[in-house]
């Protein structure tokens, strides 16, 4: 279906891959992985005609449909949600659109009658028209969109609520539903569970699983990866490498060639220091010239093996945290009540009640709009309950970051800056050593705030909280616009945390290997489950039969 061979991109003075090749394949279920500013977008933008290569070819077979889901929702206005979704899916619309005027024609052919040769024309048409339409779901578009929305956590409630009104992160997910609703060949989606809560992401995943086209997708969910990928293509150090397996199997594979290709650069390294010490040793002698010259053109042939390159990760340790009283959250009959704009008023939660303990890693969850940033407010003290009483125990130094944490760093600041503003006692050797352990060295402690990226002020955000001495962190979705390694490297220092963790999370992977407790917000109440994620899941899907 497409062919990308021989390719080559620059960025600038920077090449993003040279003479690289993939296929995609009917059916293919691709995950695209490689460091931040590989070219995975780029490879995306070229596939759907949005930039190009500078050599090499990318051929789509004719008739293919791509679409293509980005992070850059564009213009939103003037219509309802529903509305909104139904007009992405172009082709569909425009065969619609179409067939509507051929069929008001054919209501008037009393009137205005045709020739023979020209009728068969129309009629011939006609029915090729409405193949294509049955064949991309034209006439059940409505229903589709209904239900693509309604996966995606916009009910039925609001389906005609202007597209205007909704938040960034909603109306991304109409835009992903655009996407879906399009039903194209070939798939293109970059980082699409990013604002999605775990329903919803649940949703897609088996939504994809059941696509019948090709997909090619980046995520920073490892779980959600795993489970739809068949396939896993890398771009990273100017190369695209591909791996016959899921994301768990990139990763044992990928080792597994790194150790083969260190293997070989000794080797080799070992044969040419040999063959080199030859040649210094008898280049001078003409009794030896002939072989001397034999092994200069054999140095000369040989291909050399590149040592592989170390990947830039984060590597944090948390330092010894200050030990707390053994109660450090007490929930007394927890309510908090919001006025509408309407003049009423909405209950978000109310009767909660519930200890956290020292060292608990607690998971809180529910869906989307259940309250699970309001009680982590609530709990870290940054607004008040209706009713009810939070207590923080004894000696507790609580951490807070929440998804708008990131606006709180000061745009025109330098990373160095915002970080010694916000740790003015800490050395500047230790300063240092903290933005290094978070990706950030040399130049780069001198970029702009402004100029950052989500996943670069989530980390200058990060680095600033674990920091501090404390023993309670209150984690609000602290992994969105992470890349995997990050995650997991974030993963493994709260692992390692002896304090205590409240976290609400959209990745099931972090969830699994962090929560010891979950705590579950449903229709207004809280319930507890006295085990880890996978015991949490067991036990609700029990009582979802």
């Amino acid at each position: 279906m497409i062919n990308l061979s021989n390719a080559t991109k620059r960025f600038g003075d920077r090449i993003l891959y040279q003479n690289a090749s993939f296929l995609v394949r009917p059916g293919d279920k691709i995950g695209l992985v490689g460091p931040n500013g590989a070219g995975k977008s780029t490879i995306f933008r070229i596939i759907a005609g949005r930039d190009h290569l500078d050599d090499g070819t990318l051929s789509i077979d004719p008739g293919v449909l791509v679409g293509f889901f980005d992070q850059n929702v564009g213009e939103m206005r003037g219509r309802s949600a529903l509305a909104e979704c139904m007009a992405g899916v172009g082709r569909v619309s425009e065969i619609g659109a179409e067939l509507a005027k051929m069929e008001e024609r054919m209501g008037r052919m009393g009137d205005e009658p045709m020739g023979d040769d020209e009728m068969n024309r129309f009629m011939e048409r006609f029915g090729e028209l409405q193949m294509e339409f049955q064949n991309r779901g034209g006439y059940d578009l409505e229903s589709r969109a209904q239900a693509i929305l309604t996966g995606l956590g916009i009910g039925p409630v609001i389906y005609d609520r202007p597209v205007e009104s909704f938040s960034g992160g909603w109306k991304m997910r109409i835009a992903l539903a655009q996407i879906l609703l399009l039903n194209p060949d070939v798939l293109l989606m970059d980082e699409p569970t990013n604002h999605l809560d775990i329903e919803s992401i649940i949703w897609l995943e088996e939504w994809l699983k059941s696509f019948k086209g090709a997909l090619v997708m980046t995520s920073h969910d490892r779980e959600f990866m795993n489970r739809i990928c068949g396939r896993t293509i890398e771009i990273a150090n100017k190369t695209i490498t591909t791996y016959s397996g899921n994301y768990d199997f990139y990763l044992k594979d990928r080792e597994l060639r790194r150790e083969q290709q260190i293997s070989a650069f000794k080797r080799q390294q070992e044969m040419l220091s040999k063959e080199e010490e030859f040649i210094a040793k008898f280049a001078a002698r003409a009794s030896h010239a002939a072989q001397v010259q034999s092994r200069v053109k054999k140095l000369d042939k040989i291909e050399r093996v590149e040592m592989p390159v170390e990947t830039k990760k984060i590597h944090f340790e948390f330092g010894q945290a200050p030990r707390s009283g053994n109660d450090v959250v007490r929930m007394e009959s927890l309510a908090k009540v919001y006025d509408t704009p309407e003049g009423g008023t909405h209950s978000v939660f109310s009767g909660i009640s519930g200890v956290i303990s020292r060292q608990n890693k607690i998971a809180l969850t529910g869906v989307n709009g259940a309250g699970k940033s309001t009680l982590l407010k609530v709990i870290a003290g940054l607004t008040e309950p209706t009713s009810g009483k939070s207590i923080l125990g004894a000696s507790v130094n609580m951490g807070y970051f929440s998804q708008y944490s990131c606006d709180l760093l000061t745009a025109e600041n330098t990373i160095w800056e915002e970080v010694t503003n916000r740790l003015p006692l800490a050395s500047i050797g230790y300063l240092r050593s903290l933005l290094g352990a978070f990706m950030f060295s040399g130049d780069d402690i001198d970029k702009k705030i402004r100029m950052l990226s989500g996943g670069e002020k989530s980390r200058v955000m990060l680095a600033c909280i674990l920091a501090q001495p404390v023993n309670f962190l209150i984690l609000d979705e602290p992994t969105n616009h992470l890349d995997i390694d990050s995650r997991e490297t974030l993963l493994e220092a709260l692992q390692q945390f002896d304090g205590t963790v409240l976290i609400v999370s959209h990745d099931r992977y972090f969830l699994h290997g962090l929560a010891n407790r979950v705590f579950e917000i449903d229709h207004g109440i809280m319930r507890t489950y006295e085990g880890d994620y996978s015991y949490y899941l067991e036990k609700k899907a029990i009582l979802t039969k």
